[in-house]
């Protein structure tokens, strides 16, 4: 039997291709969800660009048919915009006046109609009438694994003490077929010794030689940088590695994620010359009440959003004692850094650059793919992000675009992700990440 989808305005704007993902079922549009639309249509933000998109798709849509009556799209699934179906008040005794409950009611009249309905949102407090009332509701867009789930990129691999030494002789470890299951491109090991912890070297799972090869050497550090703890060498091995194009690098607040991330980029494209320049950026979403509009040029707006950026700057220039007599803002006149906000990438191509995107977690799906998408020749993209610190209020911690980027490509050979779990910038910032 198929089934009926109702898709919330919500749905729409997070992903405006949304009514093409239920197969060969029926999607149903409340026609109030088109009214929602409309409003956000002249936006400037992502949400204006998936309702314009989303109306746009629609209007194509026309062609085929009525749309009220129903219209095949290209998976044989059937899209229908009607007006609101309403239940009678003893059904449904919830203020009709409000957009949501006639979103619910609809849903309700089809389910009481005698269809298979899902009323899919976004929306936590709608899924939850939703069940008071007895219609099945779901969110859309959620990651098939929670954040304890997410692959973490790294493990904990216990060897007998002959093959530790095999590995420190010849840098390489081979490992068997048995040994290989599970086991995903440029993952990273901890090689313990049996029933001997103490002893453990570091190393990278190469999937084309079937083995594990040593980390990167940084006996020097990177712009007076030295890596704190094992995660940290693992996140400067995927930062510093020129056959890992994209890495992840997911972390609490405190773990070096940004820091490690921009010395890593100033190493390779200032100090090596690998990339024409380091580009830096992250999303423009405030914490909390926004304070509106801010005074100024482009750049004194900027400023407050992208001071984080120039925190961490500012540490590396002070730490980095070769540069001495060279500030950032030098690099940034001779062209060589240049940090901006993500609004501004769309429809880009950056080849040959170092760019890192902090903060992605506030990134939706869509949203990273566009970014990712915009990679040339030759450029390597960063993205950092806490996946517990989401300002978005259409994401969450296991549907934002950091987490789907981990889940969806750690399978790649050209993909590096690790986790940061220990705090390193303060024992005050640690004990509040822990327990606060």
């Amino acid at each position: 039997m198929k089934k009926t989808f109702v898709l919330d305005t919500n749905v729409l704007l997070f992903d405006p291709t949304a009514f093409r993902k239920f197969g060969k079922n029926t999607v149903f549009i409340p026609l109030i969800v088109i009214e929602e639309i409309d409003r956000f249509k002249k936006d400037q933000n992502e949400n204006g660009r998936n309702a314009r998109n989303f109306s746009r798709y629609i209007d194509d849509l026309r062609a085929l048919g009525s749309l009220a009556e129903g219209v095949v799209l290209e998976n044989g699934g059937t899209l229908i915009i009607s007006t609101d179906k309403y239940v009678d008040s003893k059904d449904f005794p919830i203020d009709l006046t409000k957009n949501d409950n006639l979103i619910l009611s609809s849903a309700l009249s089809l389910k009481l109609s005698g269809e298979d309905v899902l009323l899919v949102t976004k929306d936590i407090n709608l899924r939850l009438k939703a069940d008071i009332l007895g219609v099945p509701a779901d969110d859309y867009g959620q990651v098939d694994v929670t954040l304890e789930e997410l692959y973490s990129g790294q493990r904990i691999f216990e060897v007998s003490g002959e093959r530790l030494k095999e590995y420190e002789a010849n840098r390489f470890l081979a490992l068997d077929e048995d040994e290989q299951m599970g086991v995903f491109a440029n993952e990273y090991f901890i090689l313990q010794e049996f029933h001997n912890p103490r002893r453990r070297l570091l190393g990278r799972y190469h999937q084309g030689k079937k083995g594990i090869i040593p980390l990167i050497s940084l006996r020097e550090g990177i712009w007076g940088i030295y890596p704190k703890n094992i995660e940290q060498q693992f996140a400067l091995d995927a930062l510093l590695n020129d056959e890992i194009n994209l890495v992840t690098l997911v972390g609490k607040a405190g773990t070096g994620k940004t820091l490690l991330a921009i010395a890593a980029g100033l190493e390779k494209s200032i100090a090596q010359g690998k990339y024409s320049r380091l580009l830096v950026s992250r999303p423009i979403q405030p914490m909390g009440r926004d304070l509106g509009f801010l005074p100024g040029d482009v750049n004194e707006k900027l400023a407050p959003w992208m001071q984080p950026i120039f925190d961490n700057m500012d540490f590396l220039f002070n730490q980095n004692r070769k540069q001495a007599g060279t500030s950032y803002e030098d690099l940034i006149n001779q062209g060589l850094l240049h940090i901006e906000p993500l609004t501004y990438i769309r429809g880009r191509s950056i080849p040959g650059q170092y760019l890192i995107v902090d903060e992605a977690q506030n990134l939706s799906p869509h949203e990273v793919k566009t970014i990712v998408t915009r990679a040339g020749e030759g450029t390597k993209i960063v993205l950092t992000g806490d996946c517990q610190q989401i300002d978005s209020p259409y994401l969450d911690e296991t549907n934002n675009g950091l987490a789907y980027v981990v889940d969806r490509l750690k399978t790649e050979e050209i993909i590096g992700h690790t986790t940061l779990r220990v705090g390193e910038r303060s024992p005050l910032s640690e004990v509040a990440s822990k327990l606060l």
